[in-house]
């Protein structure tokens, strides 16, 4: 069962792995998976939580810190923030 889960995530992933982090990219439904397919793009997750409908993540890649916002129903990053 955890392998179907794991396929599918990566399956519903695939456009963020072909444009990186963007606005509307698949990253998935839950937080795990989330935090799944953005360590495979390199980022250092460094918290998760859910709050109201979206999953929020909090994370570091190349010296910049991420936030990222994903609606928990669709999968989709609704809000980026790089500092």
């Amino acid at each position: 069962m955890r392998k179907l889960v794991l396929i599918a995530a990566m399956t519903l992933a695939t456009p963020v792995f072909a444009s990186q982090l963007a606005t509307d990219a698949l990253l998935g439904t839950s937080a795990e998976e989330v935090k799944a397919n953005l360590a495979q793009l390199g980022y250092e997750v460094r918290k998760s939580q859910m709050e109201d409908g979206f999953i929020e993540v909090y994370a570091l890649k190349d010296g910049s810190r991420y936030e990222v916002y994903v609606d928990a129903g669709t999968g989709r990053i609704v809000r980026l923030k790089v500092k």
